[in-house]
């Protein structure tokens, strides 16, 4: 087998014509260019140069210079996508995530972190707390950003903020002219339109409004309209109702349970990507700054280092 460092020391000899430049270029001296050259004639068999001066191949030198130029380029190239996946520069990125991250937070982060990765392949998933946890632990998605389920699964939690509940309504509706944060004792006596914010609410009175409901949906864009329609109303964190359509309003909840804490979750067991490992510190170090334009409460578990 032929080594990749004597084929090397020849290319550059023959490119240069002088032992002298090729050997500054390779940071060797003559000598040692020289002994090379000669190893490399000596497992061929044959003579590359026609003469001492190396200033002209033979057949079998024409031949050897072609095919190394060939390979010593296609060994860069690959050693060079190996070192880019190897420190993150490169690869491919899943990430799964609750809808109102995906369209309000990750855009910005995403931007920033892709201007440093520019060679990453990144793929966003949005859907519901379950569905990313489930794609977590499938291994379909190497990072999401979710609520984070207390049992059953192998996933690790690292702690990102909460975000408090609200309650979205038709304009007009007795539930919209109360005066101050509603609890959930409030919500008693109204048709609730379930979804699967609520079902992961550990707190007594949301399971007696679940079981009382007759309604549910799992589309934040389905609720809406269902509520719009007058058919009740849902509960959804605050970022999912930025964008409220014409006619709803959505009011802050108080007391226990009234806060979604949304976390980063990764594969328990799984070692991550390079270019997962440096998303997941990016987004913890860099999560602050953009939920501050939210008035969002950091968790005092926040981890805010890699």
């Amino acid at each position: 087998m032929l080594k990749l460092d004597l084929l090397r020391a020849f290319a550059t000899v023959t490119r240069h014509g002088r032992l002298k430049d090729a050997g500054e270029e390779l940071g060797r001296t003559q000598s040692a260019l020289s002994m090379s050259l000669a190893q490399l004639e000596d497992q061929l068999g044959g003579k590359l140069f026609e003469t001492d001066r190396k200033t002209e191949l033979t057949d079998l030198g024409l031949y050897v210079r072609d095919l190394s130029d060939e390979l010593l380029r296609e060994n860069d190239r690959i050693q060079n996508l190996i070192m880019d996946y190897a420190r993150g520069h490169s690869g491919r990125l899943r990430i799964a995530s609750v809808p109102s991250i995906a369209a309000l937070i990750l855009p910005t982060l995403l931007r920033d972190f892709m201007k440093i990765h520019h060679a990453a392949e990144v793929e966003l998933t949005d859907s519901d707390s379950a569905s990313v946890r489930s794609m977590v632990d499938q291994g379909d998605a190497d990072i999401g950003i979710a609520g984070a389920a207390k049992t059953g699964q192998s996933l690790r939690k690292e702690p990102l903020f909460e975000d408090r509940l609200h309650v979205v309504c038709q304009v007009g509706v007795p539930l919209a002219i109360s005066s101050g944060h509603l609890c959930w004792q409030d919500l008693e006596g109204n048709q609730l339109i379930a979804n699967e914010t609520l079902a992961a609410i550990d707190v007594p009175a949301t399971k007696s409004l679940l079981a009382q409901s007759s309604l549910s949906a799992r589309n934040v864009s389905s609720l809406f309209a269902m509520v719009q329609n007058g058919l009740g109303y849902t509960v959804l964190p605050g970022l999912a109702t930025r964008q409220l359509s014409e006619g709803l309003i959505a009011m802050p909840m108080n007391g226990p349970g009234c806060n979604r804490e949304i976390s980063l979750l990764t594969r328990n067991g799984r070692t991550l990507s390079p270019l997962a490992l440096d998303f997941r510190s990016f987004l913890l170090r860099n999560i602050p700054r953009v939920i501050s334009q939210y008035q969002l409460t950091l968790t005092h578990l926040h981890a805010g280092q890699p």
